[in-house]
């Protein structure tokens, strides 16, 4: 589902018409003028699945705030704006076929919050869990007598002599369960919970904190909420699996004009295909062993 069709960036003759003003001159730095102009990129025509791809510095991250911030897309990370960024934000155009349910925007910092978040929980978790074990212990072996009227204890007493203690810790730590999974594993849980239906989802850099084989699970969660969910994605990114996104349109900020390329054609795609060609004969002889 394409909900954002074309987005305008500022052309050099616009850019430079902010920078005569005579209130703006005292700014330092000029971020982010220049970054696309000098690049010839002017415009963007969105698909299903659009990507910005780039080394460092090429401006991916910059076009997707720039984007997030002309939708006014809900997001959790703040960015760090500049002096002209927001004059920039205001004269960028853009055409919507159709008004989406939400517009979200999610960086590779919201997932590291999420997993320091979990990461706080199982902490907590475990020292709950650790107190339990003391505490069935303590009761499993405790030779006093408990009152009748001491009824809370009374139950502890009996639980403690009757069932195992991971029963006991289990039943008592409630909704509290540990969580078992991996970084990469409850990075993953974070995408699938973020990606709801008939929103455009404004992502940089997934691929972060997630393994080649997570990547993958992500690569088709995207692909099938496109299909069956009517979502719309914008994704910046350099993960090769990524890259191969069924249909995607992939803008290569790296050239001069930026250019429309198939994944196949991208810098760090051929550089990884080239490495494992060269190491074909190694994969045939542990696959002969």
């Amino acid at each position: 589902m394409i909900y954002l069709k074309s987005f305008k960036l500022l052309s050099a003759y616009e850019e430079h018409s902010i920078l005569n003003s005579e209130e703006r001159r005292i700014f330092n730095s000029s971020y982010p003028l220049h970054i696309f102009s000098s690049k010839e990129f002017e415009n963007i025509d969105f698909d299903d699945i659009t990507i910005f791809y780039g080394g460092n510095g090429s401006g991916k991250t910059t076009l997707i705030n720039i984007i997030s911030e002309k939708l006014n897309s809900i997001r959790k990370s703040n960015i760090d704006k500049g002096a002209y960024f927001d004059y920039y934000v205001e004269m960028c155009q853009y055409y919507m076929s159709r008004d989406p349910i939400a517009i979200k925007t999610i960086i590779s910092d919201d997932v590291f919050d999420s997993l320091l978040d979990i990461r706080s929980i199982n902490m907590h978790v475990n020292r709950k869990k650790e107190a339990l074990s003391k505490e069935y212990l303590n009761n499993k072996y405790n030779k006093d007598h408990i009152s009748f009227s001491d009824y809370d204890n009374l139950k502890k007493d009996f639980a403690s002599k009757t069932k195992s203690l991971s029963q006991y810790v289990r039943e008592r730590l409630g909704n509290n369960n540990i969580i078992e999974q991996s970084n990469g594993e409850s990075a993953l849980l974070f995408w699938e919970r973020e990606i709801t239906e008939n929103g455009i989802y404004i992502l940089d850099e997934p691929e972060n904190s997630l393994s080649a084989e997570n990547q993958l699970k992500l690569k088709k969660y995207i692909e099938d909420s496109v299909r069956f969910y009517n979502c719309q994605f914008i994704i910046s990114t350099h993960s090769p699996f990524l890259l191969n996104l069924h249909s995607a349109k992939i803008y290569d900020l790296d050239s001069v004009p930026v250019d429309v390329k198939k994944w196949t054609q991208l810098p760090n795609v051929r550089l990884y295909y080239n490495f494992f060609k060269e190491k074909d004969e190694d994969f045939k002889n542990n696959n002969s062993n």
